[in-house]
C-alpha cells in the first residue's frame, strides 16, 4: 500500500517583506528632516549670543506684521489673554520665545513684551520675553 503525504506547505518569503519596511523607514526618515519646526516663514535677526532657554509659548511676527501664537493668529489686541492661555497653570516664570522677521519694525516687538509686562503685572508671575536670532555667519 502506498501512502501519499499530502502535506500542504504554506511558506512566505519574508526577505521582500523586510526590504518594504527598510525601504520605508529611510522614507520617513528623509522626509521628517525635511519637514520646518516653525510654522511660520521668517528671516529672523543675526546674533553671536547663544542664549537657550526652555521655551513654553512661542509668538511670531511675520513681515506683514501678523502676530501668531504658536501657529494660531492673533489680533494684537487679544495677544495678552492670548499668551496667558499658552502658560500652564502654575508656571511662574514662563519663557515666551519672541520670532520677529529682522524687517519688523521695533514697535511691534514691544506691543509683545508690554502684553508680557502687563500679564505679568496682573498676575503676580515673572514671565520673561527672549527674541529668537540666527547665528551670525
Amino acid at each position: 500500500m502506498i501512502k501519499h503525504q499530502s502535506h500542504i506547505r504554506i511558506e512566505s518569503n519574508s526577505s521582500s517583506m523586510s526590504d518594504l519596511v527598510f525601504l520605508l523607514l529611510i522614507f520617513f526618515m528623509i522626509t521628517s528632516t525635511l519637514i520646518s519646526p516653525n510654522a511660520v516663514k521668517l528671516l529672523l535677526p543675526e546674533s553671536s549670543s547663544k542664549t537657550m532657554a526652555k521655551q513654553n509659548v512661542t509668538v511670531y511676527i511675520d513681515e506683514n506684521r501678523n502676530f501668531y501664537v504658536g501657529e494660531q493668529m492673533v489680533d494684537p489686541a487679544q495677544l495678552q489673554t492670548t499668551i496667558a492661555s499658552g502658560i500652564e497653570t502654575g508656571v511662574n516664570d514662563a519663557c515666551v520665545v519672541l520670532r520677529a522677521d529682522k524687517n519688523v519694525e521695533v514697535q511691534y516687538i514691544v506691543n509683545v513684551i508690554d502684553a508680557v509686562n502687563e500679564l505679568n503685572a496682573n498676575t503676580g508671575c515673572k514671565h520673561k520675553v527672549i527674541l529668537a536670532t540666527t547665528p551670525k555667519q
